[in-house]
């Protein structure tokens, strides 16, 4: 079988304190087949110093002004020519040195590469020290309906054949991502679960604000895909759920 290339994509802006651990974890890889692209927005911090260290081990760099997190995001999709796309952002990392090795001697095992890899993410603090496993695991199958339950799989660690990636939807501003891997997800007939840890995500915080109006868009995003109703119905069971669970932490 013939290998493939996967393009990686770290976009950012001003992220001098995070950047370089991210370059280096993609430029350590022992799998040759990687086409790293950075798409910056006009950094003013040394982002771009930082970058052009490197330069001789990324494909494509990229710094201007962008409209958002999601335009930068589809600048990098249209800079990418591998066979897999996968988002890193600065700040995240590939876990090991052969992380993308184990995983294309595991596919070159099976005969197949699917339209959709996918795995674990462990979190990581603004130092890269970790913080254990992410809360929400990934199931063993999963297809577009499974995100009904919310984001059960790591932007970071979900990889998908290049043709069938769409672009961001510019009209959400905080998860686009979520509404991103669902469209993927319903093109792709096939659908694996590497069973491994794919990245290492930098887990930042979010602002009250912007959890909220996160929150408020991922509802718009279930309601557009899943239906009102039952998504109505599926938050009553959540929020039973989280109170039930903290009526039960008071009592211990």
């Amino acid at each position: 079988m013939i290998q493939p290339v996967f393009s990686i994509i770290t976009v950012t802006y001003n992220a001098e304190q995070w950047l370089e651990r991210t370059i280096l974890s993609v430029l350590s890889q022992s799998y040759p087949h990687i086409e790293y692209i950075l798409i910056d927005g006009a950094s003013t911090d040394g982002t771009l110093e930082i970058a052009n260290r490197y330069a001789s081990g990324i494909t494509c760099l990229l710094s201007e002004p962008d409209k958002g997190l999601y335009d930068a995001m589809n600048k990098g999709l249209h800079k990418a020519t591998g066979d897999y796309v996968w988002f890193l952002n600065a700040g995240d990392t590939l876990p090991t040195a052969d992380t993308i090795y184990r995983m294309v001697k595991r596919l070159d095992k099976r005969g197949i590469y699917p339209d959709v890899l996918y795995g674990e993410t462990n979190l990581v603090d603004a130092d890269g020290r970790s913080l254990g496993a992410r809360r929400l695991k990934a199931p063993k199958q999963l297809t577009w309906k499974s995100f009904r339950m919310g984001m059960l799989v790591c932007h970071q660690s979900f990889l998908v054949k290049r043709e069938l990636a769409p672009d961001y939807d510019l009209n959400y501003r905080l998860v686009a991502d979520y509404d991103w891997c669902i469209q993927c997800l319903k093109r792709s007939n096939t659908i694996h679960h590497t069973h491994m840890i794919l990245s290492n995500f930098l887990e930042a915080g979010m602002s009250t604000v912007n959890r909220k109006a996160s929150l408020k868009e991922r509802y718009e995003i279930m309601c557009r895909y899943y239906g009102k109703l039952p998504v109505i119905v599926l938050h009553g069971w959540f929020a039973v759920r989280f109170y039930f669970a903290k009526w039960v932490k008071g009592r211990v």
